[in-house]
């Protein structure tokens, strides 16, 4: 049954508000964040469009629509507050999409802010498949799926924010940083060129996956996207 869904957050950025849009409104500053959507999308779906406070965008196919709204505002001292809505319509199992709108919303808007703290203006490449980033195999849906990825990192559950990590995945380049997020089923860790997003997508029925937003030059994206899908592949069989 269709029904519709509404997600409101207020945080303050490290950033002036033309840097805040910036990391909104291109597909550069998305990949650094969320995911690359492609500038001439966004503006046939604008709504709004009043760089850099008011960003307002929507798609509709029938009854069904998406929409997202961004308000930021200088606080006068380099950071700003970010005013953010995202509604729509969810078409099925409204309980299980509405909590994972809200919990990839928390993350997503963490992750720009991480991005706007420590990389902001370096080029991001997106290491993901689509906007869902790489996805693990069926099995990954399972209870057990996000626990099964943090052993296979290396990670013990109860990993706390700030923790410093040195992991040695099989079959990929080590990673060295610090845990920047730790939820139930989220985890981020920011190393000093990139930021390591792993969703525990198996709450919601769906297999765990993963993201990683890479700063500066990356002399072969393909090749680190293929290995690590065949670490998710892998691991999590």
């Amino acid at each position: 049954m269709a029904k519709e869904f509404e997600c409101r957050r207020e945080i303050v950025l490290p950033a002036s508000p033309e840097r805040v849009w910036e990391a909104v409104s291109t597909t550069e500053g998305l990949s650094a964040w969320q995911f690359p959507s492609p500038v001439p999308a966004l503006a046939d779906a604008a709504t709004a469009w009043d760089p850099p406070h008011h960003l307002g965008l929507r798609m509709e196919q029938g009854e069904w629509f998406n929409a997202l709204e961004f308000r930021i505002e200088g606080r006068g001292d380099g950071t700003s507050v970010l005013r953010y809505v995202h509604s729509g319509i969810f078409m099925d199992d409204w309980d299980a999409q509405y909590d994972a709108v809200q919990q990839h919303t928390d993350f997503y808007l963490h992750t720009l802010g991480q991005y706007l703290e420590y990389f902001d203006g370096q080029p991001a490449t997106y290491i993901g498949d689509g906007p869902g980033g790489l996805q693990g195999p069926p099995r990954s849906a399972e209870k057990d799926g996000f626990d099964r990825l943090k052993r296979a990192l290396g990670l013990e559950a109860g990993t706390d924010v700030g923790r410093e990590v040195s992991l040695a995945p099989e079959g990929v380049s080590p990673i060295a940083g610090v845990v920047d997020y730790a939820q139930s089923n989220f985890l981020g860790i920011r190393t000093s060129h990139a930021l390591f997003r792993f969703f525990g997508r198996n709450e919601f029925g769906q297999p765990v996956g993963m993201s990683i937003h890479m700063f500066g030059r990356v002399p072969d994206p393909d090749g680190v996207k293929r290995e690590w899908q065949q670490w998710l592949d892998n691991a999590l069989a």
